[in-house]
């Protein structure tokens, strides 16, 4: 038979469950635009910005059964969406990414759009195909995917020329895609090597990251099982709920709240899944890690990277896991509840808030007050996400996440303005389920204008944004040795008219007394589908445990003469103005 290649395209995604494309048309994607607005089964979402459709896209893969897809055109779309694809690939998000490419059938060069796009792509997907021929279309879309989502998922990148989407060919039988097994387990002997370390282990800890998030149920039997405190990575923040009795918070080295430090003080057995032991995750290579560390992920160059393990097992955590805690079972009776680690858990977390509770916000909204309120007001279900800046670490060391599944932002990367658009991928991910979007001031203007998506969509997403007029995570390292902030100071925006340019609704938190009215209120807006900003006039004035715990962590690397240049250029600078 005879087809298009964008017919095609349209008939491999939609094998492939495929829900929802994002992009911006252009002349080298029309073809396959067209063939999507004729699905019955994808919708294809317009963005204002392939960026901002690229976080997107990522969201839908964390969140839904559904990868996340990317139609865009060659050279500055593609370019555009950059910093969304690095996000993924560094994250192991999956995703296809989808561009339309010159015509290959003509001899003309220098056509619109011209560059080498394997090459640009290259650094930031895990494979690039170029369609040269109609009847590889399927095949190709679906080794694409293949690759999107097998091992440490990422982002795939396939040109698809416009002759090749234009113009019919003969292709034969179309393949089905069936999807692949999930990978073999892990060798009797590696488990049987980190069940003989647990076994024997007086005070286990477990760390676990986004990789486990498949697997979040036996992570939690995992650590009732042996009565081990756990704590997450950034990116791995609803991996085990905030609200158990073992969840001890982000981190657990000298960057992490008081709970994980203490709980993983004398930690003789770690058992790390799905976690690269990476910069943020350990605050900048600040923990210290047991010599018997048992350390699983789907990635073998992650083992051994930064900490050896004594035991090291490559697989995945949906596999791994399971056989792990059957063996466990099987060799070790459960422990019975440690109600003293409990019990020190929740006292350290009380503690810990209440120096917040202390602080003097001078009027403004205190941070803790404000998760406080948020948490109160949102379902357990709820899905939050973050960008990147001070507020991320303030939502990860005073809001629980409570269900799994339910955080997501950027971590590796760490590409600002990706809360605002992947709220947007979250929402389409989770139709029925309410998203708060946590973005700082800075942030939330690299990519408010994208709430005009969610306005067309009719999605009612709350996004709070927190205002202290500067890009705060860096500007209080600027503080300390600088006593200057060169270039971290913001001018004010004016939120209620971007509000109103984007469709949205405006409201303000300009205290703790305002708190739960203007989240009541956002609330319910957001549940007439109506997208909603609150601007909230935050207190920074207090700094988080990350942040104290990094400098610390790197100004005790520092040489003695290191040291003494920055404190006398910290104290002439003070003294000086």
């Amino acid at each position: 038979m005879n087809k298009t290649g964008a017919w095609l395209a349209r008939h491999a995604l939609e094998q492939l469950g495929i829900r929802t494309t994002f992009g911006i048309p252009g002349v080298h994607n029309t073809e396959l635009y067209d063939e999507l607005n004729n699905s019955a089964l994808i919708t294809p979402v317009l963005v204002s910005h392939e960026c901002g459709g690229a976080f997107m896209a990522d969201a839908m893969s964390r969140l839904s059964a559904s990868v996340g897809t990317l139609v865009t055109v060659p050279a500055a779309g593609l370019t555009h969406a950059a910093s969304g694809i690095g996000e993924a690939f560094l994250d192991g998000i999956p995703m296809l990414v989808i561009c339309g490419g010159i015509r290959t059938d003509l001899d003309w060069q220098f056509q619109l759009h011209e560059m080498d796009l394997h090459a640009f792509m290259k650094g930031i997907t895990k494979a690039t195909f170029k369609i040269e021929h109609t009847a590889d279309v399927v095949p190709t879309i679906f080794e694409a995917y293949r690759i999107a989502t097998s091992g440490e998922p990422g982002p795939v990148f396939i040109e698809m020329p416009m002759n090749v989407q234009m113009f019919p060919g003969e292709v034969g039988e179309l393949p089905r895609w069936t999807p692949p097994p999930l990978p073999a387990p892990a060798q009797a002997e590696l488990v049987d090597g980190a069940v003989g370390l647990l076994r024997d282990a007086r005070r286990p800890a477990l760390f676990v990251g986004w990789g486990a998030n498949g697997c979040a149920a036996d992570i939690v039997a995992l650590a009732e099982h042996l009565q081990a405190p756990v704590a997450t990575t950034l990116q791995g923040l609803s991996v085990f709920p905030g609200g158990h009795a073992l969840h001890t918070g982000f981190g657990f080295g000298p960057s992490a709240v008081p709970a994980a430090r203490n709980a993983f003080a004398g930690c003789d057995v770690m058992l790390a899944i799905g976690a690269r032991f990476g910069e943020i995750a350990t605050g900048s290579f600040g923990v210290t890690v047991p010599p018997r560390l048992i350390h699983i992920d789907i990635c073998p160059h992650v083992l051994n990277a930064n900490y050896p393990a004594a035991v090291a097992i490559a697989g995945d955590a949906r596999v791994v896991v399971p056989q792990l805690l059957a063996a466990l079972r099987a060799a070790l009776p459960a422990r019975g509840a440690d109600s003293a680690l409990h019990q020190r858990i929740a006292a350290d977390k009380r503690a810990y808030r209440q120096t917040w509770y202390d602080h003097d916000s001078r009027g403004r909204v205190n941070p803790a007050r404000f998760f406080d309120a948020l948490r109160a007001a949102a379902p357990a279900d709820a899905v939050t996400v973050v960008d990147d800046g001070n507020h991320t670490y303030l939502t990860a060391e005073l809001m629980p996440m409570l269900t799994a599944g339910t955080a997501i932002g950027p971590t590796d990367f760490n590409a600002m303005g990706y809360a605002v658009p992947a709220a947007i991928g979250a929402r389409l991910a989770r139709p029925g389920v309410a998203v708060n979007c946590i973005v700082g001031d800075g942030c939330f203007r690299m990519s408010c204008m994208e709430i005009v998506t969610a306005t067309a969509l009719g999605l009612g997403i709350v996004y709070y944004v927190f205002c202290d007029g500067e890009l705060s995570q860096i500007s209080q390292a600027q503080e300390i040795p600088y006593n200057r902030k060169p270039c971290t100071v913001l001018a004010r925006v004016d939120l209620q008219g971007v509000a109103q340019a984007v469709g949205a609704v405006y409201l303000r938190i300009a205290d703790d007394a305002a708190l739960a009215g203007a989240i009541a209120a956002a609330d319910a807006t957001a549940a007439q589908g109506r997208p909603v900003i609150v601007e909230v006039d935050i207190d920074y004035g207090k700094r988080t445990a990350f942040t104290e715990g990094v400098v610390k962590t790197n100004f005790k690397r520092f040489t003695l003469g290191q040291k003494a240049r920055a404190l006398s250029r910290a104290v002439v600078r003070k003294v000086t103005g």
